[in-house]
């Protein structure tokens, strides 16, 4: 018969209690990782509010600056104002002592005719209004003389020949004269560019009626230009077999990239200048000058053409209004040179 062993009865109570302990360890052992991640998670909580906070600064320090200039200015203006009120009250006071001058001469001059006698007093008056008649025909004569100057001075007559006109249909070099400016506008090169880059994508208008494009830049010109569907008309159609669509060039138009191109009117006169290295590509005996010319260079031209002749070329003027640009489509006209 086995034997049983004895019984401890405080044996229960060890073990529950090592139980306890062991769960509390285990509690303690989640709270440290909880614990753990939160203050793995901070610094990046802290570090967005720090950059949030560097922006509002940032920010603050910003409109500090502009608030900082506007006053700057403000004081200066104050400045000036006081400067000009100043200069203002000093010339006032400068007026006032010479009309103060010429009261006490006036009262001495006065004063003297007084004390004259009658004999005197009428030298006095004749002397004063022949010095004044004097000063009138000094005035006269030198007004007489700045007339003769102008009348006698020689006339320069320039003698051009007859200017016939006739439709330019050769070579063209085209420039711009602009705010006293003339500026070489590569067209032909703009054109090779704008018909390579259409052949690519008039495809588009067989979804849609016209497109506009831009190419460029080149030698300080865009070139913006505008395709269009042309549908034949029926009755060209009956009259000729051929109907159907194309695409043909509605417009284009040159666009500067700033209103300073090219060189003055006097600078491109003198030797190697850019516009003589320009012109320099063309032949006068075959190619036409066209200068599109804005109201504020019509001297400049002048200039300009009366140089152009001297060197053989024939000149072509296109006038362009004030704001508009250079432009041209299948339906306008030809320059014609003189």
């Amino acid at each position: 018969m086995p034997r049983s062993l004895p019984q401890d009865p405080t044996a229960a109570g060890h073990d529950s209690f090592l139980d306890v302990v062991a769960n509390i360890v285990g509690i303690l052992i989640i709270l440290v990782m909880v614990v753990g991640v939160r203050a793995k998670n901070a610094p990046v909580l802290a570090v967005a509010r720090d950059e949030s906070y560097e922006k509002q600064v940032d920010e603050l320090e910003r409109e500090m600056a502009v608030e900082q200039s506007l006053r700057r200015d403000v004081l200066e203006a104050e400045d000036q104002i006081e400067k000009l009120q100043e200069a203002s009250l000093a010339k006032h006071e400068h007026r006032q002592r010479l009309a103060m001058m010429v009261s006490a001469w006036q009262k001495k001059m006065a004063s003297r005719r007084e004390k004259m006698d009658a004999q005197s007093r009428q030298d006095f008056d004749l002397r004063q209004d022949v010095a004044k008649m004097e000063d009138a025909l000094a005035r006269l004569e030198q007004r007489r003389a700045d007339l003769a100057a102008v009348q006698n001075a020689p006339v320069l007559i320039e003698s051009y020949p007859t200017p016939l006109s006739r439709a330019v249909d050769g070579p063209e070099a085209h420039f711009q004269l602009r705010g006293g400016r003339v500026a070489f506008v590569p067209l032909d090169d703009l054109i090779r560019e704008f018909k390579e880059d259409a052949r690519h994508k008039a495809y588009r208008l067989r979804n849609q009626p016209e497109m506009t494009e831009t190419i460029g830049p080149i030698g300080g010109f865009r070139l913006r230009y505008t395709l269009e569907r042309y549908e034949v008309p029926m009755h060209i159609w009956e009259e000729t077999g051929r109907g159907g669509s194309y695409v043909r060039l509605k417009r284009w138009t040159l666009i500067p990239q700033s209103f300073q191109l090219g060189e003055t009117a006097e600078a491109a006169l003198a030797e190697g200048s850019e516009f003589r290295r320009a012109l320099s590509q063309f032949d006068p005996r075959r190619a036409t000058v066209t200068i599109w010319t804005y109201p504020d260079s019509y001297a400049a031209f002048r200039l300009l053409k009366k140089e152009l002749f001297r060197l053989g070329y024939p000149t072509a003027a296109r006038p362009l209004p004030e704001g508009h640009p250079i432009s041209g489509s299948p339906d306008g006209t030809k320059s014609s040179a003189q």
